[in-house]
C-alpha cells in the first residue's frame, strides 16, 4: 500500500501507538489500515459414496482438481459463501451439514473453511471450472490436487467415514508443508 485510500496522502508502515505489528499508517488523516486474512469458503460435496470435485479453469494451479471454494465476500456468511461458490464453480445446490474443516495458512493469510455438503441433484461445470466430477475414494486424483487444504479436507473425510463420525478439524498448514505439497505436483 503506497497511498492512504480516505484521503490520497503516502502511507508509512509502522506500529501505531497501542499496537503491537506494523500496519500502514497514514500521518495526513490518522487512518490506521488494518489488514486482516482472507477467508476461503466451500463445501464437500457428497453424493452417496462419492464426493463431487472441479477442475479449476483458472489461475492459480489451472488443471487441478478441488473441491468448490473460493473467497468469502463481504456481506456473506460462510455458510452463504461456500454455497455460492459451489453453485459458481459447480453449479450445484447443496443442503450444508456443518462446518468440517478449518485449515490456517498464517503465511498466506489465508483461513480455509469447509463445509461438509449433501448433494442435492445436478452439476455441471460453472466458469471457473474445466470440469466437474463425482469420485469414489480410489478413484481421487491425489497428484492432482490443486491445493494441501484440498488433499487434507478429503484424507479426514475418508478416515471419519469408516466410523460415520465426522467431527469439526482444525490445523494449520506451514510454509514446509505447503512447499512440500507444490514439489510433489
Amino acid at each position: 500500500m503506497n497511498f492512504c485510500s480516505h484521503c490520497g496522502e503516502p502511507v508509512s508502515f509502522a506500529i501505531p501507538e497501542g499496537d503491537d505489528r506494523p500496519r500502514f499508517l497514514c500521518h495526513a488523516c490518522g487512518t490506521i489500515h488494518y489488514q486482516n486474512p482472507r477467508i476461503v469458503a466451500g463445501t464437500l460435496p457428497v453424493c452417496g459414496s462419492r464426493v463431487l470435485l472441479c477442475r479449476r479453469a483458472i489461475a492459480p494451479r489451472e488443471g487441478f482438481w478441488t473441491l468448490p471454494a473460493g473467497f468469502m465476500e463481504n456481506g456473506e456468511t460462510t455458510p452463504d459463501a461456500a454455497r455460492r461458490e459451489t453453485r459458481e464453480e459447480a453449479c450445484a445446490d447443496v443442503a450444508l451439514a456443518g462446518l468440517y474443516t478449518m485449515i490456517n495458512l498464517p503465511h498466506i493469510d489465508q483461513v480455509f473453511m469447509i463445509f461438509l455438503a449433501e448433494l442435492n441433484g445436478s452439476y455441471a461445470a460453472g466458469p471457473e471450472s474445466l470440469d466437474v466430477q463425482l469420485f469414489e475414494e480410489h478413484e481421487i486424483p491425489w497428484d492432482e490436487l490443486a491445493f494441501p487444504t484440498i488433499e487434507r479436507t478429503l484424507r479426514h473425510f475418508f478416515e471419519d467415514r469408516g466410523t460415520d463420525h465426522f467431527p469439526l478439524h482444525v490445523s494449520d498448514i506451514t510454509p514446509e508443508q505447503r512447499s512440500a505439497f507444490f514439489g510433489s505436483a
